[in-house]
């Protein structure tokens, strides 16, 4: 096969995750070039919202009309019992038009291929890409991207792209949550739950906390401390490469993935935003990139993380790369609502949102804009949906139009320094 090298600088697409209709609007508003979501069946994130066949099709018409990308996953690991709702599940997915299936199973490729053969084919990192071959395999299926593995070097990447056809993409991961098990193929959850994370019901048993038992002294626990806690063995830290974009590009990804079909709209808006115009500016100026890399690096701590590391693209992870004492996400930030409709109430021009946090009037929060602004405002009143006047709105979801002394713009996004007093 004769391969040849293309040009480094080509701008690499910006995948980012929704788990709802509201969290893709978010993603496409804040910088995404393509948007990947699950529907309810035959994607690996059965715990998330996930997207009915009608809102998939809003979210899709939503998307192209900001000239996005949508990619559909199907990826689950497929028993018999799974094939014949697959062949209906693709059949609804040819009427509504997604860019591509991000698919890991054969059987699952053979029947998008039979049933939806004008929709572009995914493979997923579920499918253990680690090696050119098997790169060039799945391009003599006519598969034209592959995911890399999560367990690939920068270095082995690299070689990837210099061994198969120039038209061939690469996608990987750049950012979130990593997993125990070899690209995400675990039997933790299925063995101790009955919940197989193959099929999309991973209720992530790596981050419990765990003991030691001795063969001949069945029950008796043993701690295994790093601290008073206790220990969190298969715990991984949160991949972050913010600071290493460069390298990703001159690597020759294609795209640059997110990981996040569970998280909200205030994660999503963070990295979509950051990760944006950390990719711009240094397509734009190199000397501009490492000048904000400090902006950078703050504003992706704003969105909830489990520390960071640089997973397996500079080498194997070592101790460093475990979290040890806790389980927990550092959350700096609190998410209140995303701004919908403007509407004029009693002289004031009130937002109308759906709450996701508490809040009061007189608080002081802020604005995030999709263009990399952050503005401070200070709740001036609120109104319910029967239009009485109220000075907090403690019930989750609920439907409210708030005055700020900042008018916001559709689409911004509302938040607030986590434990801050007011």
């Amino acid at each position: 096969m004769v391969v040849k090298m293309r040009d480094k600088t080509r701008k690499p697409e910006l995948l980012i995750p929704a788990s709802s209709l509201e969290v893709l609007k978010t993603a496409v508003i804040f910088g995404a070039d393509a948007v990947y979501i699950g529907g309810e069946a035959f994607g690996l994130r059965a715990k998330a919202k996930n997207f009915t066949l009608e809102e998939m099709a809003e979210g899709i018409a939503f998307a192209h009309a900001h000239s996005v990308r949508v990619y559909v996953t199907a990826n689950i690991l497929a028993h018999n019992s799974d094939l014949a709702g697959a062949r209906a599940y693709f059949e609804e997915l040819k009427a509504i038009g997604p860019d591509a299936l991000i698919i890991a199973d054969p059987g699952m490729f053979m029947l998008a291929q039979e049933i939806c053969p004008e929709i572009d084919v995914h493979i997923s990192t579920q499918a253990n890409n680690t090696n050119y071959m098997a790169y060039r395999f799945w391009y003599g299926q006519g598969v034209r991207r592959v995911v890399s593995a999560r367990e690939l070097s920068l270095s082995e990447i690299q070689e990837i792209r210099k061994k198969i056809p120039e038209e061939m993409e690469i996608e990987s991961f750049i950012h979130g949550a990593m997993c125990i098990s070899y690209s995400g193929r675990c039997l933790l959850s299925s063995y101790f739950t009955g919940r197989d994370a193959n099929h999309g019901a991973c209720t992530h048993p790596c981050r419990w906390k765990y003991a030691v038992v001795e063969e001949s002294r069945p029950g008796e626990y043993l701690p295994v401390y790093e601290n008073e806690r206790g220990t969190y063995i298969f715990n991984s830290k949160d991949l972050c490469m913010i600071d290493h974009i460069p390298e990703m590009i001159e690597a020759g990804i294609d795209s640059f993935k997110i990981e996040g079909r569970m998280k909200t709209a205030l994660y999503v808006a963070t990295v979509a935003r950051t990760y944006r115009r950390a990719i711009d500016d240094y397509l734009e100026s190199e000397k501009r990139y490492y000048e904000n890399l400090d902006w950078y690096r703050a504003e992706i701590a704003k969105c909830t993380y489990r520390q960071f590391t640089t997973g397996f693209y500079f080498g194997k992870p070592d101790e460093t790369t475990q979290i040890y004492d806790n389980n927990t996400y550092v959350n700096e930030y609190t998410y209140l609502g995303i701004v919908g409709e403007l509407a004029e109430r009693a002289g004031n021009t009130c937002a109308r949102i759906e709450q996701r946090n508490k809040f009061c009037v007189g608080d002081c929060i802020e604005i995030m804009k999709p263009d990399g602004k952050n503005v401070p405002a200070k709740v001036l009143v609120m109104y319910n949906e029967e239009g009485e006047r109220i000075e907090a709105c403690p019930h989750s979801k609920q439907l409210i139009e708030v005055g700020l002394s900042v008018v916001p713009e559709r689409y911004d996004l509302l938040r607030v320094e986590s434990g801050r007093s007011f």
